[in-house]
């Protein structure tokens, strides 16, 4: 309380404020904290826009048992992968050699230090830059570094790690959302000569090193989070616009026997198992597209095998529901599922309850209320995956430490791009009680099933995911 307390009266939510906040707590016992916040904005806004198609890989599972621990890093991808092995050396060499090029007076670009030729995505950038960004977030490609983020971007070594280059665009502030474009007047070009001058003198020291601290670590935890987000969840925006949406329904005709008018206690049960089944099977999926994500969580493969497996096991319903929110039609009454099938409300009521369904329906209308896109949603599934007090874990700090840098960089790009928007992120945080609050109901409304476990067939990762005995298992039960 004493942590909470402090955090309030601050009116700052750090990092250590977040933590407290994102445990299993009542909403209560925090509303006054975040009502009195404040959010500590940065410059203007820059980083992955709403509409912006970020680079993409699309690849499913056809395991179907949870294999978390990846030998070494994901494989080469039909994407442009970039070889960087430039030396210390080469490195001063062409820092020294665009250093005495940058002499000349010009308006440079934020990106390289090159000649730049106008605004282009709201940035003073040359022409390479611009077509550079246009590709990238026209053509959704995923680059790789093989330096660990840590390449030097200047105008001669500015095409050998596109994956760096890219982070930098971003980091500088270029976005597709900022459209000004417009070449550079001669009027700036001569009042402002010798500072022009001065700057272009350290583009490739004072301003490559102040971006390459904590703002572009920051910027590869957001980079590496909306790639893998993109990658692994059949529910983006992009995604969304081919869905071809069909009525469907759990229920499986069950014929009265004759000379009865209704349904006996075991025939509803049976209907019951049976719908849950069924939606097992739609929602199993998703469990692939999760742990395929979770790999991609910088820092979540470096954790235990068993850690990964406590995390992804008591964190997949809340993650499912936050990709899922924007699927909930309270108009209609309907849940879109990958496949497109859509499942009204009163046949989820029967397999969980009204009152839980009804939960999941709020939850998922406040959340599309909040308006955030692809990579914060998927920033914030990271959040909510790495969640340190988890029963179970053996190294709770480590998974801490993950959760603090995906907080900042959530932190970071929302104060980026909803800069007018002070509360938000506060609003943001504000709905993990709530998750959690859900995920403990769902666990518990499972636990009938569990009993029933004998009497219905389950996807092997879904009655894995969430602890189901399976028939396969039938050898391993004691006769009594």
């Amino acid at each position: 309380m004493d942590e909470q307390d402090t955090a309030s009266n601050s009116g700052i939510l750090d990092a250590q404020t977040v933590q407290i906040m994102v445990k299993n707590l009542p909403a209560e016992a925090f509303h006054n904290i975040v009502e009195t916040t404040t959010i500590q904005c940065g410059p203007p806004p820059l980083g992955l826009s709403r509409s912006m198609s970020v680079p993409e890989v699309v690849g499913t599972s056809d395991q179907t048992q949870i294999n978390l621990i990846a030998s070494g890093t994901d494989g080469p991808s039909t994407s442009s992968y970039v070889s960087v092995t430039q030396n210390a050396d080469e490195t001063s060499k062409i820092a020294a050699a665009d250093s005495n090029t940058s002499k000349q007076s010009y308006v440079p670009c934020k990106v390289c230090g090159d000649r730049a030729s106008g605004y282009h995505y709201g940035v003073t950038s040359c022409e390479g830059c611009k077509g550079f960004f246009r590709r990238s977030i026209q053509k959704q490609i995923e680059y790789r570094c093989l330096r660990d983020g840590k390449c030097m971007v200047i105008r001669l070594n500015r095409n050998r790690c596109q994956y760096c280059r890219f982070k930098k665009c971003l980091a500088v502030g270029m976005s597709r959302d900022s459209v000004r474009y417009g070449r550079v007047p001669k009027r700036s070009k001569s009042q402002d000569h010798d500072q022009r001058v001065s700057s272009t003198d350290s583009i490739s020291t004072q301003e490559q090193s102040a971006l390459e601290n904590k703002q572009l670590a920051i910027y590869d935890v957001i980079l590496s989070i909306s790639q893998a987000h993109h990658a692994h969840c059949a529910v983006t925006e992009d995604k969304m616009k081919n869905f071809n949406r069909k009525n469907s329904t759990l229920v499986e005709k069950i014929e009265l026997p004759e000379g009865t008018t209704h349904f006996t206690d075991e025939q509803m049960e049976c209907q019951r198992l049976s719908m849950w089944s069924q939606l097992a099977k739609l929602i199993t999926p998703s469990i692939h597209s999760v742990v395929e994500f979770a790999k991609r969580v910088p820092g979540f493969s470096e954790l235990t095998q068993d850690d990964q497996l406590i995390l992804i096991k008591a964190g997949f319903f809340e993650v499912w529901l936050t990709r899922m929110g924007r699927m909930f039609n309270r108009g209609e009454n309907l849940v879109t599922f990958e496949d497109g099938s859509m499942i009204h409300r009163d046949e989820l009521a029967v397999v969980f309850s009204p009152a839980f369904v009804s939960s999941l329906f709020d939850v998922a209308a406040s959340f599309n209320h909040l308006n955030l896109n692809d990579t914060e949603v998927g920033l914030f599934t990271g959040i909510v995956l790495a969640t340190a007090d988890r029963s179970g874990l053996s190294d709770s700090k480590a998974v801490e430490k993950i959760q603090d840098k995906l907080i900042e960089a959530l932190k970071l790009q929302v104060s980026r791009n909803h800069s007018t928007e002070e509360s938000l992120f506060a609003s943001i945080i504000m709905k993990f009680p709530e998750l959690r609050t859900l995920g403990h109901q769902h666990n518990e409304l499972l636990k009938w099933y569990r009993i029933q476990w004998s009497r219905v067939t389950l996807p092997p990762l879904f009655a894995e995911i969430y602890d189901i005995p399976k028939h396969d298992d039938i050898s391993h039960v004691v006769p009594t």
